[in-house]
């Protein structure tokens, strides 16, 4: 699903202008990005929480000439999925098509030449 196709979708649900429903998505993410920056925990009960996580200073190499290069420390956004949305992705047996069962594979019987 694209940005886009959430738009799409909250326009649909709440029935407003898809100009509206960007408004609302828009503003949903950069609350989300405005706390992050600042440093604060995001919770979502029932769906999870978003933080960032700190990355220390390392060495890497340049993979096209092998060189050493300095990697700073910096801040890395993180997702942890609530308990329920683990369950619900996991157990979502009623909303997948079944997957068509596989046509058994017969051998043919060899006979052989006189």
């Amino acid at each position: 699903m694209t940005k886009a196709d959430l738009i799409e979708e909250v326009s649909r649900v709440v029935e407003m202008t898809r100009k509206e429903s960007e408004v609302i998505v828009e503003a949903i993410f950069d609350s989300i990005v405005k706390s992050l920056r600042t440093g604060d925990k995001i919770e979502i009960r029932g769906f999870g929480s978003f933080r960032t996580r700190q990355r220390q200073p390392r060495v890497g190499r340049n993979p096209k000439t092998g060189t050493r290069v300095e990697v700073p420390a910096k801040k890395i956004p993180y997702f942890k999925p609530s308990k329920e949305l683990k369950d619900v992705v996991n157990n979502s047996d009623h909303d997948a098509t079944p997957a068509p069962e596989p046509t058994p594979i017969t051998p043919t019987p060899v006979i052989p030449e006189n």
